[in-house]
């Protein structure tokens, strides 16, 4: 079986969330309450355990190179997230009743029915994706539709999406597709495109990710961590420096015994 995953070109979102309602709909997610952030155009706000797409909208003073719009210097950026389905996934290296799974696809599953809502998972995962509902207290997160992809069919985000801005295949053809789109950006003078989290080689910290994303500015400015690192990666760091430190107070400890040995009369 081949990897599976999700391209994002955020150039050409239209912040339509079309990807939102129809994530919500075949998945039958429920509402997030209808609120107002009162900060932007965007009433979800982010990802989460009823949200499993979110288009965020960046209003930022300054437009994009090469661009005028007429309106005085500014540009609107828009990105539909999700989960990235990482190749080193700290939900499912932390999940301690197995509960979380890689699949055929390659992608990143929680059984519902086996999650015991310990919330491990929501602290190790370094995009803050996945988190518990308040009303069971069980982990939830994008599935990449794994009952549709089971069918032979397209996940509902990328179904509904009318821009392309959200394409799902193959990894390997989604790899070549983005960077024949970044070239294609950067001739047109848009020279600050490029791919967030392709492989393991642009992004260590998570071996790289299944539903990777073009951006035209800094990680930041769309809420994304610029080097996300899987916690379970520095556990063995972690251990190695407790270990130097216990050594360090054995030999204290030794060295305070010797001297009191010597000045004792």
């Amino acid at each position: 079986m081949s990897r599976k995953g999700f391209f994002t070109d955020s150039t050409v979102c239209i912040g339509c969330k079309a990807c939102e309602v129809a994530c919500k709909q075949w998945n039958q997610l429920p509402d997030d309450g209808f609120h107002f952030t009162a900060m932007s155009y965007d009433h979800t706000g982010a990802l989460g355990a009823s949200t499993w797409r979110h288009v965020a909208f960046v209003e930022r003073a300054e437009p994009l190179p090469g661009h005028v719009t007429g309106v005085g210097d500014f540009s609107w950026l828009m990105l539909s997230d999700v989960c990235k389905h990482c190749q080193r996934a700290g939900c499912l290296e932390s999940c301690p009743t197995g509960a979380i799974v890689r699949t055929e696809f390659d992608t990143v599953y929680v059984q519902p029915d086996v999650c015991n809502g310990c919330g491990y998972c929501v602290v190790n995962c370094p995009f803050g994706v996945i988190d518990r509902r308040p009303d069971d207290g069980r982990a939830w997160k994008c599935t990449l539709c794994y009952d549709r992809l089971g069918e032979d069919m397209t996940p509902a985000c990328a179904k509904a999406c009318p821009t392309e801005s959200i394409v799902y295949g193959d990894l390997e053809a989604l790899h070549a597709r983005a960077e024949r789109r970044v070239e294609q950006l950067h001739e047109q003078g848009l020279v600050s495109a490029y791919l967030y989290g392709q492989d393991a080689r642009s992004q260590p910290g998570t071996g790289g990710l299944n539903a990777f994303s073009l951006l035209v500015d800094r990680p930041e400015v769309y809420n994304l961590p610029p080097d996300p690192v899987v916690p379970t990666m520095k556990a063995k760091q972690a251990w190695g420096a407790v270990a130097v430190g216990a050594l360090g107070m054995f030999a204290m400890a030794v060295g305070a015994v010797l001297v009191g040995r010597e000045t004792r009369p």
